[in-house]
């Protein structure tokens, strides 16, 4: 039989002892509450001791809780599958890190985590527009031009490269443009991994509560001047999970 422990979701301020409903992970409708140590709290479930598939199910499981607790909450993310072997051991990590925990709490009360993506949408005018414009690649492929009818592979190659190059720096650039109006609204940024040749912005945001409007507002009037060229996607407010990743330590 595997032995129960305490899945940890997330720590919050207070020691009042929550009960936030059956939502746990893993399907079987633990009960989410707190277990605390002087005035604050970590969020728990009972769970099997043993590793969670990192698949979509269970990380949506595990986020979908700390958004919970968000609502009424300020929260400090734990990292996914963080599970103690009792509730006495969560009260040992609280102990040990009540100091940390407490000014991390105090850091980012009010704050919120707003995530932005942008992907043209006429990838075939970019790849034109950089074959005119850009130097290297222009004068590659004019060299392909007056050689042999079949380019030589070292020849595409070069090309390729130099296209990549091309279109780096111009999502380097549009980015840029684009973070600079957002610079006053926000407190720190996060830049993640672009995928695909479309993507040229995935940039997440800490802000204040306060200023969700008006960062609603910017999108939106971003959304319009680059209707022709570009989509974005806002996703938040949400937990500062690409701000805090708690682990366990004992």
């Amino acid at each position: 039989m595997t032995k129960e422990g305490k899945y940890i979701y997330c720590i919050i301020n207070g020691n009042e002892g929550r009960n936030f409903g059956p939502i746990g992970i893993g399907k079987r409708d633990d009960i989410v509450s707190t277990i605390g140590f002087n005035d604050i709290s970590a969020v728990i479930s009972s769970s099997p001791v043993s590793q969670y598939v990192i698949d979509p199910e269970n990380l949506t499981a595990h986020e979908k809780v700390i958004e919970t607790v968000m609502k009424d909450y300020t929260v400090l993310p734990v990292r996914f599958c963080t599970i103690a072997n009792s509730a006495e051991e969560v009260r040992t990590f609280l102990r040990r890190q009540y100091g940390e925990f407490k000014g991390m709490l105090h850091d980012l009360d009010n704050k919120v985590e707003m995530g932005l993506k942008g992907r043209w949408t006429k990838m075939d005018g970019i790849f034109e527009k950089i074959g005119r414009d850009d130097p290297e690649v222009k004068k590659l492929k004019e060299k392909m031009v007056r050689g042999e009818k079949d380019a030589g592979s070292d020849e595409k190659i070069a090309l390729g490269k130099a296209v990549k190059s091309a279109l780096d720096e111009k999502k380097r650039l549009t980015a840029e443009k684009i973070l600079g109006r957002f610079k006053r609204l926000t407190l720190e940024t996060r830049q993640n991994d672009l995928v695909g040749d479309d993507m040229f912005l995935n940039t997440v945001f800490l802000i204040d509560r306060t200023r969700e409007k008006q960062f609603d507002f910017l999108v939106e009037d971003l959304a319009e001047e680059y209707e022709k060229e570009a989509d974005f996607k806002l996703v938040g407010p949400a937990p500062p999970f690409n701000f805090v990743s708690i682990e366990m330590k004992l």
